[in-house]
């Protein structure tokens, strides 16, 4: 049943009424809109209609009209975005606005094919190994796998190259081995489709559920099949269509890709398409898989294999790497006209999670080489007692380490007083989406010109320097226009490279502090083009540490700054109606940056930044209603962070 709130209902009454339904046994689900605030419940206890309506704070009750009620649109009006998290501390979210692919053979068959399969599917864009190691086959007397070996196999792949592993599970006896190996996507094949005592199985166990459609199943079957598995407690449930049996005999199955726009209005639950096994023609996959994604699919499934012809199973059924490869250039090309982008895994070989130190202190990560103003700022921020800095080669490499764990908070500049946005940053932000802000702090930088110590103005024809220090000093620059200047990756960077190369000519740009470490002379000092040079960093974190701690006040500062990031509606005012929600609340709005999003034509990400008024309340209360009300006026968004800002 759907029960519709009463406006002016109290929090008593509300609380009241959810006991009333949990006592019943009902699982709840509030949506809140413009209009109004409903509660969708479903229970196996039948309730008179009636009896609901008559609790106070009751306006009506509307019963759930399909057959299925936890997978109906009905029960849930946004849609399901499942959650996993890989080895590299990235989270793959399939629904929404990405595009996700699942690749990797029909069945392991060696340790060397898979590795080889994940290697080639991971650089070409996939997001999930999937492939079997029990493989329940229409003939016995074809290959059903390796087994335990294969599941080993194919774990192993998929945490070497970042790709959460998909596998099909056919029988309940499976699940401990699987739960061992850490199997992150249980899938259930068509066959067991309506296997009704497996899928109560496989649901109660909370993880995601891959669940394909029978090749003779109906759409109401298939979303009855859903309600099993989330009555049995998943609520991470991924339809697939993969091809119904029809009259025709051209291809393996008939691809009914009519059932993901019918499926859209059905269901909450997001719809991938396995173009693979509806047409069973090597040459036909790709053509089909992109007929998927123009359908409106949120991810599709393919069989690769780098040598089909010689594939123990589902050899008809697969594409080889190179194929694969341009699929998904394909895809990217396509993913803009339907109003979403490719998903992509960080880049990097491997995860790499283990703590970069074996200190129990806290792990800062900072880009650059020691006597960076990143160092300085995490200094400043943390404790020397609590905190240990760590030098990376990267802003992404600081994001990279706070996501996976190996480090425990960033210090990363985000804006300087003279030269701007560090718009890098800005970017990482939209590409790390479990990364949030837990600090933030204001460094004055003041420049100099730092050289070897038997080194003169007259020597100098090279200046290294990260960008920024560039444009921080043009004015001083201007004045030797014969200098070359050479990007670094950090001021310190610049310093180490200046003093290891030796060299009269070389100069950099960097912190006094830079020359006592790296015993340079100091050419010119305060050289930035004005004294009020400032740069604001941001104390970055994983959303799970940052859930587990309040974020740190700094100099006695309570949280008192929000960070959101959001794309609007493709609609006349929709940024002058999104912009309205701080505004009517009289929220200063300290920053507002645009950046444009990767595969996606004149679309871009906001970033703005928010004083919170804290005399108005719970600076958290506030704005979780200010997330609340700004999902309804925008595509996507996110809340960056709540914290302490010094400025």
């Amino acid at each position: 049943m759907v029960i519709v709130l009463k406006k002016d209902i109290s929090n008593g009454q509300k609380e009241n009424l959810t006991a009333f339904l949990h006592s019943h046994d009902f699982k709840l689900n509030e949506v809140k809109g413009e209009e109004e605030t409903v509660i969708a419940a479903v229970g196996r206890v039948k309730l008179d209609v009636s009896e609901v309506e008559l609790i106070p704070g009751v306006q009506r009750v509307i019963p759930i009209s399909r057959p299925y009620k936890m997978a109906s649109r009905e029960f849930k009006k946004e849609n399901t975005v499942v959650e996993i998290k890989n080895s590299k501390g990235q989270i793959i979210r399939i629904g929404g606005n990405r595009i996700v692919a699942a690749a990797g053979p029909c069945t392991v068959e060696s340790r060397e094919q898979i590795m080889r399969v994940a290697a080639s599917v991971a650089e070409s864009g996939a997001v999930l190994l999937r492939s079997a190691a029990f493989r329940p086959q229409s003939s016995p007397y074809t290959f059903e796998g390796l087994g335990e070996e294969g599941l080993k196999y194919l774990k192993e792949a998929g945490e070497k190259y970042g790709l959460p592993v998909v596998t099909e599970i056919g029988s309940e006896n499976l699940i401990p081995m699987m739960q061992d190996y850490g199997v992150d996507v249980y899938q259930i094949g068509a066959g067991n489709m309506q296997n009704f005592d497996l899928l109560k199985k496989v649901g109660s166990l909370g993880k995601p559920v891959i669940l394909k459609r029978s090749y003779t199943a109906t759409l109401e079957e298939l979303l009855m099949s859903a309600e099993y598995l989330l009555s049995a407690g998943t609520e991470n449930v991924i339809l697939c269509e993969r091809g119904i049996r029809t009259f025709e005999h051209s291809t393996r199955n008939t691809l009914d890709l009519s059932a993901v726009q019918v499926l859209r209005s059905l269901t909450h639950l997001p719809v991938i398409v396995d173009p693979s096994h509806a047409v069973g023609i090597r040459e036909k996959i790709p053509a089909m898989a992109l007929a998927a994604v123009a359908s409106g699919a949120d991810g599709v499934v393919v069989d690769v294999h780098p040598n089909p012809e010689k594939a123990l199973s589902g050899a008809i059924l697969s594409i080889v790497p190179e194929q694969f490869d341009k699929m998904m250039h394909d895809i990217e090309a396509l993913a803009p006209v339907m109003g979403k982008s490719v998903y992509h895994i960080f880049s990097g070989e491997c995860a790499k999670s283990e703590r970069k130190s074996d200190s129990k202190k806290l792990l800062v990560a900072y880009s650059g080489k020691k006597g960076a103003y990143a160092e300085q700022a995490i200094g400043r921020y943390f404790d020397a007692s609590e905190a240990e800095a760590v030098a990376l080669d990267s802003f992404s490499d600081v994001f990279q380490s706070v996501a996976d764990g190996s480090c425990d908070y960033g210090m990363i500049p985000i804006e300087n007083s003279l030269n701007g946005s560090v718009y890098q940053n800005y970017d990482n932000f939209s590409r790390f989406e479990d990364v949030e802000i837990a600090g933030s702090v204001t460094l004055n930088i003041r420049h100099s010109l730092l050289g070897l110590k038997s080194a003169s103005l007259s020597d100098i024809k090279t200046v290294y320097s990260h960008p920024q220090g560039f444009g921080q000093s043009k004015k001083y620059l201007d004045q030797h226009k014969d200098w070359a200047l050479v990007d670094s990756v950090s001021t310190s960077t610049a310093a180490e490279f200046v003093a290891s190369h030796a060299s009269k000519s070389n100069a950099a740009i960097g912190s006094i502090v830079n020359a006592e470490i790296y015993g340079l002379k100091i050419l010119a000092e305060d050289i930035e083009d004005d004294p009020g040079n400032f740069t604001r960093f941001v104390v970055i974190a994983s959303r799970d540490r940052i859930n587990k701690s309040e974020n740190k006040p700094l100099f006695n500062i309570k949280p008192n700054m929000a960070s959101f990031i959001f794309t609007t509606k493709n609609e006349s005012g929709a940024l002058y109606n999104t912009l309205g929600i701080f505004e009517k609340r009289r929220l200063n709005l300290t920053r507002l940056e645009s950046r444009p999003i990767k595969g996606q034509l004149w679309k871009s990400w906001f970033y703005a930044d928010v004083e919170i008024n804290k005399e108005d309340g719970d600076v958290y209360a506030q704005c979780a209603s200010i997330y609340e009300e700004l999902k309804d006026k925008t595509e996507e968004v996110r809340l960056l962070g709540v914290y302490a800002d010094g400025r």
